[in-house]
């Protein structure tokens, strides 16, 4: 009676697993012809081994169970030969059913593993059972027999497929070879340039492909192999990323970092690498980011994200990072001030790009170097943008141009700082203060651009008066006073001569006025006095004598005069035109007059002509020859250097 227990509970567990076997090796084949077929044949199994009993059901009616269950493994076998044969084809030709059946063979080798062992056990009670009953015949017990050794290997094929992998493996390495095929067919390189000229975003994958490339990352991922299809998606989308970058000219990338030191146009990189970077992140990196979230959606952020990044790395983001680095490394002069903030436009105007593309913990390596190089870019400009008071300073002991014109520090100093003060710079150079008083924990002050650059301005005014005393010639002195605050007064409607003025402004075109007249009265007064003493006319009561000594009187002060100031410049072509206006209406007019009065000419043959050295029109294109900017040899005016390195 306790055995009889036994099987009945065995009967119903053995029940309850038939009805869940049924259900899954119904789902597994869904061919009528070929589970009727099985059917057939377990039920011929079936009647084979019940038969002999079957007269006694009430002592035996557990056995039966057990026999339905074996006869639904079977049924279960032979399912799987049959989606083993399906799993053999190409997965391009049919990629959905391949992986359904992929699917149906993963579950009911699962089943097997699941219960192919326990009936195996309930087969082996129900053959110990019978060998002790004597109805037993020697036949039903060899068929029970047969199909306890044929469970055995059922059992040994399926830990043998865990070891070799199987058919299933074999699939899995199908799918795992379409998905390579899929990607490869769908993905080719684009010229970024031509991409961001017509304002077209890179085309991403049909729905069509994105959904197989799903399907098969999801079967992949649920049997362990997410590893191999990330690294298939990051070898292929990388690949592709790595050709797309050379069509961008990226040669410059590579320079040494002692290069940069001797490279004057820096600038010209700066641009070119601030392009490039744009395009990268605003067309590449951003449609990588999101085709690589659409594919991998399924899985979660994690998954596509360890993707993108390491196709990030290979779009050499970390070179274009490393090249911000450089220039921040290079020697500290005002136009590094130019540059860092040039590199703190691009990465500013990208800020939420990177906030978006590399906030996963993924791309902790990219946030690292771009943090430090922001680090780098605001802490190098607020130190050189606070030395420029004192580096201006120390300028002094440097001495004056020789021609009187404008010191090239002067017209470098204005220049930088309307550069400074431009839309271009300006937002910018305050962002980057107010980033560094932040970190110092500082009150950021509203004016504090405007505070510096009106004080480096005001050293540039008081070193004028420095470099005036210079001069031997106080008539040198006065024509470098003169254009010095010409150009300073010619600042007007820039945006430094709006930040320090009217007032500033009306000084120094007073100062430019006042130092003008004292060079004409000081240089050119005492040869007007000359002029009118010694050209002036008495009624025609002059000798021949009094004309060649007044003649040669003035023509020795006047070369004189011009011999001296031959090399002299007035900078300002309106200021320039104005003196030599000044001269000729005060020279010409009385020399022009003199000769017409005594009828002299360079043409007359007389004892006084050939004391003529010029001719009114000679003299006065002498005096309008003066004060010119001398020509270089390109052809170029001279003038002052707004790219020399000052000792910073």
């Amino acid at each position: 009676m306790v055995d009889m227990e036994n099987v009945e509970a065995y009967r119903k567990w053995l029940k309850t697993s038939l009805e869940k076997s049924s259900a899954i090796a119904s789902a597994l084949d869904e061919s009528g012809s070929r589970l009727e077929l099985l059917n057939q044949r377990c039920q011929s199994l079936k009647v084979l081994l019940i038969t002999p009993i079957s007269t006694q059901k009430c002592l035996f009616v557990g056995i039966d169970s057990v026999l339905c269950s074996v006869s639904a493994i079977l049924k279960v076998l032979e399912s799987i030969h049959q989606l083993e044969n399906s799993l053999l084809t190409d997965p391009s030709s049919d990629l959905c059913t391949y992986v359904s059946d992929a699917k149906k063979l993963e579950e009911a080798l699962k089943l097997l593993a699941d219960n192919c062992r326990l009936a195996a056990g309930w087969l082996h009670v129900v053959f110990e059972f019978l060998q002790d009953t004597a109805i037993a015949d020697e036949l039903y017990l060899l068929n029970i027999n047969r199909y306890l050794r044929i469970l055995q290997e059922l059992q040994d094929m399926e830990e043998g497929a865990r070891l070799d992998g199987g058919f299933l493996s074999v699939a899995f390495d199908k799918l795992e070879i379409q998905f390579h095929r899929l990607l490869i067919a769908n993905s080719m390189p684009f010229r970024l340039v031509s991409i961001a000229s017509s304002h077209t975003a890179s085309q991403p994958f049909p729905d069509t492909i994105t959904g197989k490339l799903q399907t098969i990352i999801e079967r992949l991922n649920a049997n362990g192999r997410l590893d191999k299809c990330q690294s298939i998606y990051v070898e292929v989308r990388g690949m592709n990323a790595r050709r797309t970058m050379r069509t961008l000219d990226l040669s410059y990338l590579e320079i040494p970092t002692a290069e940069f030191e001797v490279i004057h146009d820096v600038t010209s990189y700066i641009d070119r690498w601030g392009s490039h970077l744009e395009l990268v992140v605003r067309h590449l990196l951003e449609f990588e980011f999101s085709l690589s979230s659409k594919v991998f959606e399924k899985i979660g952020p994690e998954a596509w994200m360890g993707c993108f990044a390491n196709i990030a790395i290979e779009s050499r983001i970390l070179s274009f990072i490393r090249f911000g680095s450089i220039i921040t490394k290079i020697k500290n002069d005002p136009f590094k001030l130019l540059k860092l903030l040039d590199i703190f436009r691009v990465l500013n105007g990208l800020r939420l790009n990177f906030n978006q593309l590399f906030n996963a913990k993924a791309c902790e390596e990219i946030r690292t170097v771009t943090k430090d190089l922001i680090n780098k870019i605001v802490n190098g400009a607020s130190r050189i943008f606070f030395q420029l008071p004192s580096q201006v300073k120390l300028q002094r002991p440097s001495s004056p141009p020789t021609d009187g014109s404008v010191p090239w520090l002067v017209s470098f100093v204005i220049d930088y700082c309307n550069r400074l003060l431009g839309s271009t710079y300006r937002p910018h150079l305050a962002q980057v203060l107010e980033i560094h008083g932040s970190w110092r924990k500082e009150e950021y002050e509203e004016d504090v651009v405007f505070s510096l650059i009106y004080k480096t301005t005001k050293e540039i005014s008081v070193k004028l008066d420095a470099w005036s005393k210079t001069y031997e010639d106080i008539n040198l002195s006065y024509l470098f006073m003169m254009n010095n605050h010409c150009h300073f007064y010619n600042l007007r409607g820039t945006m430094l001569g709006n930040m320090m003025g009217d007032y500033w402004l009306r000084e120094h075109e007073q100062y430019k006025d006042y130092y003008a007249s004292l060079y004409l009265r000081n240089s050119w007064g005492k040869l007007l006095l000359v002029q009118k003493h010694f050209l002036s006319y008495s009624n025609g009561r002059v000798t021949s004598q009094d004309l060649v000594k007044r003649l040669n009187a003035f023509s020795l002060a006047f070369d004189e005069r011009v011999k001296k100031q031959s090399n002299w410049v007035i900078c300002d072509e309106i200021l320039r035109e104005n003196v030599c206006k000044y001269l000729v209406e005060g020279i010409v007019p009385i020399y022009r007059a003199y000769m017409k009065s005594y009828n002299l000419s360079i043409e007359n043959d007389t004892k006084v002509a050939k004391h003529i050295k010029y001719t009114t029109q000679c003299l006065e294109n002498m005096i309008r020859s003066l004060f010119q900017p001398k020509l270089r040899k390109s052809g170029s005016i001279k003038h002052a250097n707004l790219f020399v390195q000052t000792p910073y």
